[in-house]
């Protein structure tokens, strides 16, 4: 069994609101600054999707978490991964993770965009061998500890909180009873938003909070206080992600639960946050560790007896698919995050939908990641033809 193609997708699509709240603008700027949040977001949904063939026929669907430049993604596989692809096993697939990661490690390639193309890569692989084997990704990570994966609500994009407030009841009604709220805005407006949705819930809902990175040590320990008065379950990003000693500062101090996670990449970059004891819940993204690399860092984590709650935002089909079956095969499963205006994208690409109802996603059934791409659209939303 040989791999005889690989093929690349960055893709552009205008959604009908746009990530984190608000309508696109057929005018502006694909790329826009929020200083709220110290980074660049695009006012469309932007991924890359990477197809994987092998000589038989079968192909295997990965993705990298790329919500901007994906073209740079597509740049890495095509040039500096499928020369290293072409020929070889898919059931080497750990071995071809291995050279993908060497082939810049001595440069100092070991996270950005290097590893997110490593990721789709590597994603593509799983799908593929349980193709061919006819089996569920989730039975090759070792079985699945439950039938479908709980989740939470993550993010209320509406401009005033009275509306805010309306959105979480109307999830609430449909059986979603944990949200995350996106914060960083000061710790009195945080808590301001915080007790009017806590009020507009009630007690019985669970609450997370994301507070964007925008915090020092000081402040959000004095944000926390507030938060644990008012039940929160987890602090998200309360500090620059570079400062793990930081974290471990704040957890000390902290009743309630740091989770992070997002930006890092592999077990490397998690290791100093777990030895320091800096987080009490893991938030690795599949599009950008893959799923070889995530079990790794879940594995850390059991050892350390933390639970892992995996990350999802923009990542579309094969994203999702992924997480679904990485969250079914956890034993020590927080939850898994649910982005409402992102599956809507990512099932427009897929034969079957993906479902998430009544806060559970369904475990997608069939062989792989259990979903077919349907490629006649995904062609017709390519940015460019570099690949």
């Amino acid at each position: 069994m040989k791999i005889v193609d690989v093929q690349c997708f960055p893709l552009k699509i205008r959604p009908q609101e746009i990530y984190l709240g608000g309508r696109p603008d057929d005018d502006a700027a694909d790329y826009y600054y929020r200083p709220e949040y110290r980074c660049v977001y695009s006012r469309k949904m932007e991924t890359c999707l990477v197809k994987i063939t092998s000589d038989d026929g079968q192909v295997g669907w990965g993705e990298a978490l790329a919500p901007v430049v994906p073209q740079v993604i597509a740049q890495l596989i095509t040039h500096l991964f499928k020369p290293l692809l072409l020929g070889a096993s898919p059931f080497d697939s750990a071995v071809l993770n291995a050279r993908m990661y060497d082939s810049m490690r001595d440069r100092g390639h070991v996270a950005g965009y290097h590893i997110d193309a490593l990721a789709a890569v590597d994603i593509a692989l799983w799908d593929l061998k349980g193709r061919l084997l006819d089996l569920p990704v989730h039975q090759l990570l070792g079985g699945k500890f439950r039938e479908k994966v709980p989740c939470y609500v993550s993010g209320l994009p509406r401009p005033t909180l009275e509306e805010r407030c309306e959105l979480a009841r109307e999830w609430q009604a449909k059986g979603f009873n944990a949200i995350k709220l996106a914060l960083g805005y000061g710790v009195s407006e945080d808590l301001k938003n915080v007790r009017a949705i806590r009020d507009a819930l009630g007690p019985q809902a669970t609450l997370f909070v994301d507070a964007h990175w925008n915090y020092s040590v000081s402040e959000a320990a004095q944000l926390s206080a507030g938060l644990n008065a008012l039940n929160v379950s987890f602090l998200e990003a309360p500090l620059l992600p570079e400062d793990a000693a930081g974290h471990a500062e704040l957890r000390r101090k902290s009743a309630v639960p740091i989770a992070l996670g997002e930006t890092e990449r592999s077990c490397y970059q998690f290791r100093p946050f777990i030895e320091q004891r800096a987080v009490d819940i893991l938030q690795p993204d599949v599009g950008r560790t893959g799923i070889t690399e995530l079990m790794r860092i879940a594995t850390l984590a059991q050892t350390w007896h933390l639970q892992v709650a995996p990350h999802l935002s923009v990542g579309l089909g094969p994203c999702i698919a992924a997480s679904i079956h990485v969250a079914a095969a956890l034993p020590h499963l927080f939850m898994l995050e649910y982005q409402p205006p992102v599956l809507e994208v990512a099932n427009s690409l897929l034969r079957q939908p993906l479902r998430c109802e009544a806060g559970h996603y369904a475990l997608a059934q069939g062989a792989g990641l259990g979903i077919e791409i349907d490629e006649q659209r995904v062609r017709e939303s390519v940015w460019s033809d570099v690949c």
